[in-house]
C-alpha cells in the first residue's frame, strides 16, 4: 500500500507482510526478516498461520490477534512499529479499514507499508494447476478412471482446436486452448505417476524437455555457433537423430497424422537427408495428393493449412448459400 497521511511525528508505523502459498514456509526476504525483528509487536490473526512455527523458531514472538483498523492505529502510539502477518487473502477487511481511517482526514495515520515476505515467480501458477489435478484424479468420478488411452482422443482434439484458434487469430480463444492443452499433458503425467512400473511425474516430463533443450541449442547454452535458423534446423535434426538411434530417415514419423501432413513430412525427411527419391506413381486421388503435398512442402507450404484455408471458404459459400450472414 505505501500509503501515508500527514500525520505528526511519533505516529508509528504499521507494517503488511504478505506470503505466497507457492513458496515454502520459513523462506521470507531479508527486508521482511529485518521487519520482524525490529518490530515492537507482530500480530498474526490466523493461528494456523504456515509461518507461525518458523517465525517463533526464529525467536520472533508473535500474538495471535486480529485488531480492527482503529485499533492497530492505536497500538502504533508513540512511535512504535507494528507488523501484521497476513493470511493468503492480504486481509482484506483491515486494509479496507485503514484506507478508510486515511481518507477520513480525521485521524493521524501512521506510516503504511505493504512488504512482500515471499512472492511468486514466473511460472508459480503451474504449481496450482498440480495441486488442482491432484484432486481430481483423487476425488472426480470421472477424472479418476481415466486412462491414456482413454484420453488420447482429446488431445488431438485439443490441438486441432488450438491451430483453429492460430488461424482465426482470436487471441482470447487462443489463451483458453494453450490451457485445454497444457491439462492433457497435466493429466497424463498425473495419470502416469500411478503406474506400477516405470512411474514418472510432470516433474520428470520437464526435466526431461530441460535437458533436451539445452543438448539442442548448444549455441545458446555452449560453445557453438549457428548464424542462421537453417543452421539450427540442421544441428537439432543431426542431434535428435543421434539420440534416438535412427537408421532411416522415416524413423519416428507418426504413421496415424492426417495423410497431407505425413506426405509432408517424409518429403521434408527426404529433402533434409539430401536424398533424391521420387514419390510413387500411379492412377487414382492418393497419387495425385502425395504429387501436390511433395511439392507444396518443397514450396515451403504446409498443405494441411492450404486445404484448410480453402475448406474454410468453401464452408463460407455453403453458410452463404443457405442464407447465413458471413463469418
Amino acid at each position: 500500500m505505501n500509503a501515508q497521511a500527514a500525520g505528526t511525528p511519533g505516529t508509528g508505523r504499521i507494517v503488511l507482510i504478505t506470503t505466497s502459498h507457492r513458496v515454502a514456509p520459513g523462506v521470507l526476504s531479508w527486508p521482511a526478516w529485518r521487519t520482524l525483528r525490529a518490530a515492537d509487536a507482530v500480530l498474526c490473526p490466523d493461528p494456523d498461520h504456515p509461518q507461525l512455527p518458523y517465525l517463533r523458531e526464529a525467536g520472533v514472538a508473535v500474538e495471535i490477534a486480529a485488531p480492527a483498523a482503529r485499533e492497530l492505529v492505536d497500538a502504533c502510539a508513540g512511535g512504535r512499529t507494528v507488523v501484521v502477518v497476513a493470511s493468503g487473502e492480504g486481509d482484506r477487511d483491515l486494509t479496507d479499514g485503514l484506507a478508510r481511517l486515511a481518507g477520513s482526514g480525521r485521524t493521524a495515520m501512521p506510516d503504511l507499508e505493504l512488504l512482500p515476505g515471499s512472492y511468486d515467480l514466473p511460472g508459480a501458477r503451474l504449481l496450482d494447476l498440480v495441486e488442482v489435478m491432484d484432486r481430481i484424479r483423487r476425488e472426480c468420478p470421472w477424472s479418476s478412471r481415466q486412462t491414456h488411452r482413454g484420453l488420447a482422443k482429446y488431445a488431438i482434439e485439443e490441438a486441432y482446436e488450438l491451430v483453429e484458434a492460430i488461424e482465426d487469430g482470436d487471441r482470447e480463444e487462443l489463451r483458453e486452448e494453450l490451457g485445454d492443452v497444457l491439462l492433457q499433458v497435466v493429466f497424463h503425467a498425473r495419470i502416469a505417476e500411478e503406474a506400477q512400473e516405470e512411474p514418472f511425474s510432470l516433474d520428470d516430463v520437464a526435466g526431461g524437455l530441460v535437458e533436451k533443450l539445452l543438448h539442442r541449442h548448444p549455441h545458446v547454452f555452449g560453445g557453438a555457433t549457428a548464424e542462421t535458423p537453417e543452421q539450427v534446423k540442421e544441428h537439432w535434426l543431426r542431434t535428435k537423430a543421434a539420440e534416438k538411434r535412427r537408421t532411416s530417415v522415416t524413423d519416428g514419423v507418426p504413421l496415424g497424422q492426417p495423410g497431407l501432413a505425413l506426405a509432408a513430412k517424409l518429403a521434408s525427411r527426404v529433402r533434409n537427408a539430401g536424398l533424391e527419391v521420387r514419390p510413387p506413381s500411379g492412377e487414382g486421388v492418393g497419387y495425385a495428393l502425395l504429387e501436390l503435398a511433395v511439392r507444396a512442402e518443397a514450396d515451403g507450404v504446409d498443405p494441411e493449412a492450404a486445404l484448410r484455408a480453402v475448406a474454410r471458404a468453401y464452408r463460407d459459400a455453403i453458410r452463404a448459400a443457405e442464407g447465413h450472414p458471413a463469418g
